[in-house]
């Protein structure tokens, strides 16, 4: 890949604004709003979120997971409780995810705690479920070297045959996290590069809402 190439890729549109004036007072009915365009939008995976963790040592790492559920209190996430993502959470429950909505030229930065949901929660979401994600979620231990695909499928198959019939039960190892948010930062690409930032800060009474420098 030529380096000049990546240097000099262009594209934007920069249709959409983001004033002061036009804002809600709240970060989580802004951030509604900015999904329901995307998926009114049919944006493919409009609900895709790079989730960015970091481990004891202090060695970050970052994924695309989807948001599943939001509420006023966060946003929530699932996935086996034994992965790389859930063992860094664990050292360190600091977290940020980021939407990206290229369509909008848009980003969408949260960052807070994050905390596992109930099992009854989790148990609600899991068995909502379409029966070949119920039976991958048995099938895999996330995050571990396995020899080759064909181990990876051969699992499935053991785990299809044996809940053959029976309704598959919530793995004691899978479930769900909230991320509750303490900052919000949300990006619309500008022209000339001036891009509007509004950053929403938790305070003790509310939020906090301040324009940042591109």
């Amino acid at each position: 890949m030529n380096n000049d190439s990546l240097a000099n890729l262009r594209g934007e549109k920069y249709k959409n604004q983001l004033v002061e004036s036009k804002i809600d007072h709240s970060p989580f009915n802004q951030f509604n709003l900015w999904m329901k365009e995307a998926l009114d939008a049919k944006i493919i995976h409009a609900n895709a979120m790079t989730l960015a963790t970091v481990n004891k040592k202090g060695v970050p790492s970052a994924r695309t997971i989807l948001l599943k559920e939001l509420d006023d209190s966060g946003f929530v996430f699932y996935t086996n409780y034994e992965s790389e993502k859930a063992q860094e959470l664990n050292e360190n429950p600091n977290a940020s995810i980021v939407f990206y909505w290229k369509e909008f030229e848009r980003q969408v930065r949260i960052t807070g705690i994050v905390e596992k949901i109930s099992r009854e929660e989790s148990e609600t979401y899991f068995n909502s479920r379409p029966l070949e994600s119920k039976l991958g979620a048995w099938a895999s231990k996330q995050s571990e070297e396995i020899p080759n695909r064909d181990y990876l499928v051969n699992k499935y198959n053991e785990v299809k045959e044996k809940f053959k019939g029976t309704e598959i039960p919530l793995p004691p190892f899978w479930g769900g996290y909230r991320l509750l948010p303490n900052i919000f930062e949300f990006w619309q690409g500008r022209e000339m590069r001036l891009h509007d930032r509004i950053k929403y800060e938790k305070v003790e009474n509310g939020w906090r809402i301040l324009r940042l420098s591109p």
